[in-house]
């Protein structure tokens, strides 16, 4: 398989094809509802609703850079995360249209690839080609995430086996420790 095929293979498995490392960002979306899309672990986190718009705007910046076009041309304003549910939009038909927003971005970046892979350019493009796959997977596996992260905060709230029912309590996490050998200074 040559690398252009293989670039446009590794798109597809991250977004939409059948993978062996299990759900891909589209699957990963796949029945969620509403509320599971504007759930947060905590007060300021990302939730699946921003991280799944997060992935659409990377997949419109690196079409943007391929096909040279100037910044600001994103159809939200701002960049990189955006704040969802937007005030007074907490509605199907707004994360309806957030989620055909991935499908549109992810249907354009396909478009310019296997154009630009036909170039000489395309070939200098090949790097953030792989990685818009690779930040795909990474997304995929955080939503998953999310989503078993809220089942497991409502089971812990409704338990009759937990005291504190109907709170949020987090179990101290240990900081993760600097295993580098350090030489003394």
């Amino acid at each position: 398989m040559d690398s252009a095929k293989l670039v446009l293979t590794l798109l597809d498995e991250g977004y939409e094809k059948k993978t062996w490392h299990g759900p891909n960002l589209r699957q990963s979306i796949k029945g969620v509802s509403l509320k599971q899309a504007a759930w947060r672990p905590a007060p300021g986190r990302h939730n699946i609703w921003e991280v799944m718009l997060h992935a659409a705007y990377w997949k419109y910046a690196v079409r943007r850079r391929i096909e040279g076009r100037k910044r600001g041309s994103f159809v939200l304003e701002g960049s990189n995360f955006f704040l969802r549910p937007e005030p007074g939009k907490l509605n199907e038909a707004a994360w309806k249209a957030d989620k055909k927003l991935l499908e549109q971005e992810q249907r354009a970046l396909r478009v310019t690839m296997t154009k630009a892979l036909r170039t000489a350019l395309g070939a200098k493009e090949l790097r953030q080609l792989y990685g818009v796959a690779f930040h795909d997977v990474y997304h995929a596996g955080q939503i998953r995430l999310l989503r078993r992260l809220m089942r497991a905060s409502e089971q812990q709230r409704t338990s009759p086996e937990h005291p504190g029912k109907g709170e949020w309590r987090r179990s101290p996490m240990p900081l993760r420790q600097d295993r580098r050998k350090r030489s003394p200074t």
